[in-house]
């Protein structure tokens, strides 16, 4: 088995080489083309945004990276993903490994039964951790993280469902930062939420890009321009171009990529 939780980190400087590379990588789902020879890299560190209109695919190249669609019949899948250099679609990957180095965000905010503090710390004790300190201090770090720790630190014994949609959502992403990942990938995460939590949300990126890697498909065309290093726009499973932020919201180099953030269509 090949265990891509311990393979080699590089020991060059970190822009040297991609945390992730996506390389001529087509998927379709029984027949029907979901994306269609995407191929770009992922810089460690920075904020990655995938936008475009519904159905382009970003969704499923988030689900892709952390291979949530293994089990799905009916797909197929060409090209290769590669972290730190590694297939993670190579025969033998430890793939429960994979998703410790790779946590995942959804939409929908969905605590677990239990307290506050208890959602944090899930993971870390399906994993093993038992000391209460150990599990105190990552629920803390997680908490703080997430910018959620000011707001329940005395409450970490409430049940987590009683928290605002805005404060549930952070509180899936300590939850998925307990596991200490690589990546964190984000799918819409601040879609239902209302502009302070989608703010406080926002903020905590700035934050988190110094220690994660961090994907994003955003709920809207100016929150990928708020949160943007890099953005990569998809139209119909085709990647039309990929830039640093400032310049695919400012100068893009493809009429449609200009046609969409300028409001044409979509």
């Amino acid at each position: 088995m090949t265990n891509i939780e311990s393979t080699p980190k590089p020991t060059v400087p970190n822009q040297a080489k991609p945390k992730i590379r996506v390389e001529d990588v087509s998927y379709s789902y029984d027949g029907q083309p979901a994306l269609q020879d995407v191929t770009f890299d992922v810089p460690p560190n920075a904020v990655t945004v995938l936008f475009g209109p519904a159905g382009g695919g970003k969704t499923t190249l988030l689900r892709l990276i952390n291979r949530l669609n293994d089990l799905i019949e009916g797909t197929q899948m060409s090209g290769r993903i590669l972290l730190d250099g590694y297939d993670i679609y190579a025969p033998g990957t430890d793939v429960a490994g994979l998703r410790r180095r790779v946590g995942m965000v959804f939409a929908l905010p969905l605590p677990l039964p239990g307290t506050i503090r208890e959602n944090v710390i899930y993971g870390p004790k399906l994993a093993g951790v038992q000391d209460p300190a150990r599990l105190d201090e990552i629920s803390h770090r997680s908490l703080t993280q997430a910018a959620l720790w000011d707001e329940v630190k005395d409450r970490l014994d409430d049940a987590a469902h009683s928290l605002s949609g805005g404060q549930q959502q952070r509180l899936c992403i300590a939850r998925s930062l307990a596991l200490e990942p690589e990546i964190v990938l984000l799918d819409e995460p601040t879609s239902g939420l209302d502009p302070i939590s989608t703010g406080k949300v926002e903020e905590s990126l700035y934050q988190l890009k110094q220690d994660y890697t961090i994907v994003i498909v955003p709920h809207s065309i100016q929150q990928a321009a708020r949160v943007a290093d890099y953005a990569a726009f998809f139209l119909m499973g085709e990647m039309v171009e990929y830039l640093p932020g400032i310049e695919i919201f400012t100068t893009p180099q493809d009429q449609r990529t200009e046609d969409y953030v300028t409001g044409r269509f979509g």
